[in-house]
């Protein structure tokens, strides 16, 4: 008898023969980080996230389906039972493996902070790179020079992100942090003017500012990294689904090494942010 859905673990107990017993495996991804991932026209979950998933699904012989999440509520959800993975643009990160497990990196990147334009901050170089993971002084004195420029500003961040948390540690002393439940939130207050600027990823930033509502406000700072963000984006997993996490990181290795992990980002990045090999 076919199952259209079976459990975890039931999923880890037979994951080689998932193609022969019908498997289905439920994947949350939030749905409001284009191009990370986004809802279309027709309410379908579309965007890099979701082809490397049906890709990665592919390879494992394993039926996979979306379903879209809040991001507040996608690590509970994913703990809970709600689906079986998480594939969001969600960083591998110290503090979220204390409670869930990840794959090997599927995809890099960085964030970077976005203001109005009509603030006429002085210019700065907005093509530096800065990996927070380890500050020194020439690292710390750019900083501070941020911390100066947005002295008594408002700024916007997702909430329960990373972003929230480097946001605050930096520049929490001197700005006033404001959190979203949603980057549309944050994106429709920026533009209507309610907040200064923000933090989030850069790649959800340029398809914003790509955009009508976008045309008022522009990058500002270096190109942020590492720190809390972690080593890259991964598939977040419960912490005893062991085999399944195997199961994607291989299919992960022959992606990356293939070249359709760079494929992928390249048609929705227009750049490479496939992991190292």
């Amino acid at each position: 008898m076919k199952l259209a859905y079976i459990t975890l673990a039931v999923v880890l107990a037979c994951t080689p023969c998932a193609a022969e017993e019908g498997t289905s495996l439920a994947i949350g991804s939030e749905g409001a980080s284009p191009p990370w991932n986004s809802i279309d026209a027709s309410g379908q979950l579309i965007g890099f996230d979701i082809d490397v998933g049906k890709e990665l699904c592919h390879r494992a012989k394993i039926e996979c389906r979306f379903i879209a999440q809040d991001w507040d509520g996608i690590i509970p959800a994913l703990t809970v039972g709600k689906f079986d993975a998480i594939m969001s643009g969600m960083a591998i990160t110290e503090k979220r493996k204390k409670s869930i497990a990840f794959s090997q990196p599927y995809a890099g990147g960085f964030n970077q902070i976005v203001v109005r334009g009509d603030l006429k901050l002085a210019p700065t170089d907005t093509s530096q790179k800065l990996d927070l993971t380890v500050i020194d002084a020439s690292k710390q004195q750019v900083l501070d020079q941020l911390k100066q420029a947005l002295e008594g500003k408002t700024l916007g961040v997702l909430r329960s992100s990373n972003s929230e948390v480097v946001l605050n540690e930096l520049f929490g002393s001197s700005a006033t942090i404001r959190s979203y439940d949603s980057q549309d939130n944050l994106q429709l207050d920026l533009a209507a003017g309610r907040i200064d600027g923000g933090l989030a990823d850069y790649f959800t930033w340029k398809t914003f500012l790509d955009s009508k509502d976008g045309e008022g406000a522009s990058f500002f700072g270096p190109e942020l990294s590492g720190g809390p963000w972690g080593p890259g984006v991964g598939v977040g997993l419960r912490q005893a689904d062991t085999e399944l996490l195997a199961t994607f990181n291989r299919a992960i290795d022959e992606a990356r090494e293939d070249g359709t992990l760079e494929r992928l980002s390249l048609q929705w990045f227009g750049i490479d942010v496939s992991p190292s090999r």
